[in-house]
């Protein structure tokens, strides 16, 4: 902790300034003027220092980060969250997430006959940030007939495929894997991918390329038209500042996909929702009342005073985060779809060969 603590210091000693590109006047979506200011937060989950703004444009409705990290900016932020610090607590999370998974890869049965690969062979699945592989292993066991890999910036995806989670595990950009193998799968899923990317159009062409004609595109992101999104303000757990870059509403994707060459044939909302917005707020408001834990990007370690008060704090809070994750599970879930709780969609769209006439396609079941 104290070489962690030293590398730190020394990367912040120019101030968090230096993470942040220059602040955009136009909707990197639309390219509208018309923005106004939308939330301003500080890092909840890791309290790394700086101050992040998101901006909304008023004309197509896309949240974005602005100004936006750098890539240095992106490195630092990322560093020990998915990775070295952070990655036996995150994996453990993510190894918990089984039926969540499995709904996933289930949503996505019925528009799996008929792909190429399945006609000679195994449909052939890559899974874009893909972490640990955790849902290729679950979505495996749902979908027999598929093959799993994955890719992943970090040596996640390496890591998945050591464990036999995945077939091949790919390290490296979505772009660069694109250029390399293109038309090489029957499925690309981005579950909880695109809000990460700098250039999500860049994304959706690399998704076009690798795919096979007639190939799926499963895309879920956070919907920042949710409710929750509103009423929760900074705790909402799906701004995830400052890793989320853009918060795209459905209609904006859902025709970007169409201008890019696939056909949306499905929009799900209740089905991609992750019942934990009320306990998350809850967590992550005790979690900045009560003092820091141990962190290299700290200028010292807290005390045992400061320990103890986290401790009080944290036991404190217990029936509170009793009573948010009952009503998130009993209360609110089964009327997520109605009141517009859902915290966010999930799209699957085909890709269309160069001219088809996508009027012509019928969707069969999966046998």
């Amino acid at each position: 902790m104290a070489v962690l603590r030293a590398a730190y210091q020394r990367e912040l000693a120019d101030g968090t300034g230096v993470f942040f590109e220059a602040r955009q006047y136009q909707c990197p979506w639309c390219g509208s003027a018309r923005l106004g200011g939308w939330l301003r937060t500080t890092d909840l989950l890791q309290h790394k220092p700086g101050e992040f703004a998101l901006d909304r444009c008023h004309d197509c409705g896309h949240v974005f980060q602005n100004p936006r990290l750098s890539e240095r900016g992106l490195a630092f932020y990322y560093r020990d969250f998915y990775d070295g610090l952070g990655e036996e607590r995150l994996g453990g999370v993510f190894a918990g997430r089984t039926a969540s998974y499995r709904r996933r890869a289930e949503s996505v049965r019925p528009h799996l006959a008929g792909l190429a690969g399945l006609a000679g062979g195994p449909a052939e699945w890559l899974d874009v940030g893909t972490g640990h592989g955790h849902f290729c292993a679950s979505a495996g066991e749902t979908l027999p007939g598929v093959v799993f890999d994955g890719l992943d910036r970090s040596d996640g995806a390496q890591l998945a495929q050591r464990a036999g989670r995945v077939r091949y595990g790919h390290r490296g950009t979505f772009t660069d894997l694109a250029a390399r193998r293109p038309g090489s799968y029957d499925v690309v899923s981005m579950f909880h991918y695109l809000e990460h990317a700098t250039d999500p159009q860049e994304e959706l062409d690399a998704a076009y390329a690798v795919l096979r004609p007639g190939g799926l595109l499963v895309i879920d992101v956070p919907d920042p038209e949710s409710r929750y999104a509103r009423m929760l303000g900074r705790w909402w757990l799906p701004w995830l500042q400052p890793q989320h870059l853009h918060m795209a509403p459905v209609a904006n994707v859902s025709r970007r996909l169409t201008e890019t060459g696939f056909t949306v044939l499905a929009e799900e909302h209740a089905e991609a929702h992750d019942a934990v917005d009320l306990v998350a707020a809850a967590w992550l408001a005790l979690d900045a009342l009560a003092p820091r834990e141990d962190l290299p990007w700290l200028p010292e370690p807290p005390g045992a005073a400061h320990r103890a008060m986290r401790s009080a704090t944290l036991l404190a809070g217990v029936p509170l985060l009793l009573v948010a994750t009952l009503l998130d599970r009993v209360v609110a879930g089964p009327l997520t779809g109605r009141l517009g709780l859902a915290n966010a969609y999930r799209l699957i769209a085909r890709r269309e060969a160069p001219g088809a006439d996508r009027s012509a396609y019928t969707v069969p079941g999966y046998g």
